[in-house]
């Protein structure tokens, strides 16, 4: 019996609903497994049909397709290593979620996920049956125990696994980035190491896939929650791990670590990659976005430009009569150091027609916000035309603080396909601009250095609708409501909890009110980069009309 097995992790990044392309993918990289003399290549968590999959999994015609998809790939593959592979196994009203494991020309072992995640971004429940745990999977020389992302986080399954004869664990993984997560994964499977005695394979999806993004960062652990291998974050990768059997079992070879990036450098490469997929799976290749001169656009458009290449990034100003010329300025320096397209469209003729036409309804009212939300809107109506007339996506570039409170005008600077800035605060959009000035990377396909102008950073910010506009007239300095925002939101704080770290009760009792009644604009907002574990959209779910406040304190 031999001693010695070849597991190929294939960290890649498939296409929700593009079966055969991701079986092309499969395919492509099984040939490389094949030629580096691996006796398995395993795929993550639902590889076959990208994740997350929501309703579309519990469609009948799309579960046949799968199965068809998987039986083609086993006949094709039949001549060498092994296939792990994750996809939906039909069950009736609704599938399982499955690993199958392919060999000699078919789909050769089945394992169930049986822990169904039921938080977070994650509805697992309503999409699969609970599958029974099983036991190991020969492959070659080795019984490998295979829990399914979940399913490692639980000690039950893999002690089942270890005490039914397991002598390596595969984790197949679907496991989105957020902030501070490869610690709490390390931490866990470390335990299950322990627990276990055996080796792990943490092996984990890659790419963007709506709001959400997986980051990869597998990873490869020896008994005793020994390190031997870290894939890259973020990035595509083809690793061969040799494992080898000695006299206290199988353990695997020590191989390469990669550098992770800290938190300012993993959330910056989220939103290009997040960015980047959404466009190429939604079948963009060029961008649209407006370039006010301000830091949130800046920031947008430095992110696209690393995601697409700057020839792909058209940049708009649209000036009013309000827009100073600082703004211009800014805009147009921003766009040059990127390298990207810059155009200018007045919204000033525009605004006096409208005006004019409601001239005689609005007589005799004083000017307000009413007027200012045109403004916005005529932008929203510039940009989608341009966006529709070169078959470039609009993005949008409102930052958390200003999503939360609804700082933002619906169909105006909300309208567009995605934001990438959706889940940053406004404080870590001045901090991200200051680091990507700082620092390059081999994957952004933006230029070196100083790509933001420090003046676009450090100018107080404006929307710019009227006479001497600063944010600060209508909110309280950023400083102070990002922590607000940070406590009631992500920390779900009570109101009583954010007055006793000094903060004035009626102003967080306005923040409070602004998050709830804005709830409507979030509901119609682009989706985008997921980056914390409190983002809007799947992590937060409140009713739209709501009539509750905190009064526990009064």
């Amino acid at each position: 019996m031999s001693d010695r097995f070849r597991l190929t992790l294939a960290q890649i990044n498939p296409t929700v609903g593009d079966l055969r392309g991701n079986a092309g993918i499969a395919h492509a990289a099984w040939d490389e497994a094949k030629a580096a003399g691996a006796d398995m290549i395993a795929f993550p968590e639902m590889f076959i049909t990208g994740y997350q999959l929501q309703d579309l999994v519990k469609k009948p015609a799309f579960a046949m397709d799968v199965q068809r998809v998987l039986q083609d790939l086993a006949a094709d593959c039949a001549d060498g290593p092994a296939i792990g592979i994750g996809g939906p196994l039909p069950g009736g009203a609704k599938p399982f979620n499955a690993y199958f494991v392919l060999q000699g020309g078919k789909i050769d072992a089945t394992v169930l996920k049986h822990h169904l995640p039921n938080y977070a971004v994650f509805d697992e429940k309503r999409y699969y049956y609970a599958g029974d745990p099983a036991g190991p999977v020969r492959v070659g020389p080795v019984r490998i125990g295979m829990p399914i992302c979940e399913d490692a986080w639980f000690e039950d399954v893999t002690e089942t696994l270890a005490e039914t004869g397991a002598e390596i664990l595969l984790v197949p993984n679907g496991s989105p980035y957020h902030r501070g997560k490869m610690g709490i994964r390390q931490a866990q499977m470390v335990a299950r190491v322990i627990e276990t005695g055996l080796p792990l394979v943490y092996l984990n999806l890659l790419g963007g896939q709506d709001d959400q993004v997986f980051d990869g960062a597998s990873f490869v652990l020896n008994p005793h929650g020994v390190l031997t291998h870290q894939l890259p974050a973020f990035e595509p990768t083809l690793t061969h791990v040799d494992f080898e059997r000695g006299a206290e079992g199988w353990q695997a070879v020590e191989g390469d670590k990669a550098r992770l990036p800290d938190a300012w450098e993993a959330d910056y490469h989220a939103m290009v990659l997040a960015l980047g997929d959404y466009m190429r799976k939604a079948g963009f290749s060029k961008t649209v976005l407006g370039l006010s001169g301000g830091v949130d656009s800046a920031l947008v458009a430095a992110i696209a430009a690393d995601a697409l290449a700057p020839e792909n990034v058209r940049c708009v100003m649209l000036p009013s009569k309000y827009t100073s010329a600082m703004s211009l300025e800014d805009a147009g320096e921003t766009a040059r150091r990127l390298g990207c397209k810059l155009d200018t469209v007045s919204i000033a003729g525009a605004h006096d027609a409208v005006g004019d036409a409601l001239s005689d309804l609005f007589a005799g009212m004083a000017p307000d916000v009413t007027e200012e939300n045109i403004q916005s809107r005529l932008r929203g109506v510039m940009l989608m035309a341009i966006s529709n007339k070169f078959g470039e996506m609009l993005l949008t570039t409102g930052n958390k603080s200003e999503v939360a409170v609804g700082y933002s005008t619906i169909y105006g600077d909300m309208a567009g396909g995605y934001n990438p800035i959706k889940d940053l605060y406004k404080t870590r959009v001045f901090e991200t601009c200051r680091w990507r000035n700082a620092n390059h990377r081999d994957w952004m396909a933006g230029p070196e250095g100083e790509v933001i102008p420090p003046r676009v950073i450090d100018k107080p910010p404006t929307a710019e609708l009227r006479e001497d506009q600063k944010d600060e007239d209508s909110l309280p300095p950023y400083s102070d409501l990002d922590v607000m925002l940070e406590m009631l939101i992500d920390k779900e704080a009570s109101v009583s909890d954010v007055v006793a770290m000094g903060y004035d009760r009626a102003t967080v009792k306005k923040i409070e009110s602004l998050i709830y009644i804005n709830e409507y604009k979030r509901f119609q907002a682009a989706p985008g980069a997921r980056l914390t574990e409190r983002a809007f959209w799947l992590d937060r779910r409140y009713p739209i009309v709501n009539r509750w406040r905190d009064t526990l304190d009064e």
